[in-house]
């Protein structure tokens, strides 16, 4: 019997609420004993901060300086969110990928690479042997960063380089009964934002070559991703949120608290 992989489809909204909606995605994975996703946007240009990131060093960066904070509680480096397409994923402790960590980033990613090849895009893991442009420097930014089992492209036509831009990362964090997966695909340059926190995203790199929105994209990556674990993904109809309105507005509280943001 295959497995079946919910999947939500979330509208926009702000860095609080999308952070407690993914700790309801933790606790929806445990009730349901497998592997969830959820997709949303953002309603304005955000930053997340690494759950490590110290707030002050987002506050000391111009390039971001009028966009709004919210501090993940997974690992990694910050995020300008609104131009990319934003997923949390979450399994429980007991599930293979849950005490596996590269194996869940790797689901993940190596599905996204099988998907952009049917639309011509060449992409590969980033493995720690290969030349890190950015080696030696105090990296801010996710996408400034590589770490193993990164998505990096290649430009079109272009052989692989070591400065081919990263354009999926992921993080995770280990709950009390699951573990949650935060990535973002970077569809387009973030606008609204200083040059440091801009980077190219597929739109730039490849232009029409790839569904402006990677909505039909992300459909055929997140069917890759349950191939891979044996299983198949069920579209809901309705948004995650729908009947969770109060556990997420009462989690949102804390993530929206100076407490949680300044915590580093």
């Amino acid at each position: 019997m295959l497995t079946q992989i919910p999947v939500w489809r979330d509208g926009p909204a702000d860095g609080p609420t999308n952070m407690a909606a993914d700790e309801c995605l933790a606790e929806e994975a445990i009730a349901l004993g497998g592997p969830v996703v959820r997709l949303y946007g953002w309603t304005a240009t955000t930053v997340s901060l690494g759950a490590f990131q110290p707030v002050a060093e987002a506050r000391s960066e111009p390039a971001i300086a009028e966009a709004p904070l919210v501090r993940r509680p997974s690992g990694g480096g910050a995020i300008v969110h609104g131009s990319d397409l934003t997923y949390a994923a979450a399994v429980p402790k007991q599930h293979p990928l849950g005490g596996r960590p590269q194996a869940f980033y790797t689901a993940f990613h190596a599905a996204l690479i099988a998907a952009l090849a049917e639309w011509g895009v060449v992409a590969r893991l980033w493995k720690p042997e290969e030349p890190d442009p950015r080696a030696g420097t105090n990296s801010f930014f996710c996408f400034d960063r590589r770490a193993e089992g990164d998505v990096v492209a290649s430009r079109p036509g272009a052989a692989p380089a070591a400065d081919d831009p990263k354009i999926m990362g992921s993080a995770q964090r280990r709950l009390a009964g699951a573990v949650v997966q935060h990535g973002s695909l970077l569809v387009r340059s973030a606008p609204g934002v200083g040059p440091a926190a801009r980077h190219p995203g597929l739109a730039d790199l490849w232009g029409s070559a790839v569904d402006p929105g990677a909505e039909h994209l992300a459909i055929r990556w997140l069917e890759q991703v349950a191939h891979g674990l044996g299983g198949q993904i069920v579209a809901r109809a309705e948004p995650f949120t729908d009947g969770r309105e109060d556990r997420i507005a009462q989690l949102a509280a804390t993530y929206a608290s100076p407490r949680w943001l300044e915590r580093r």
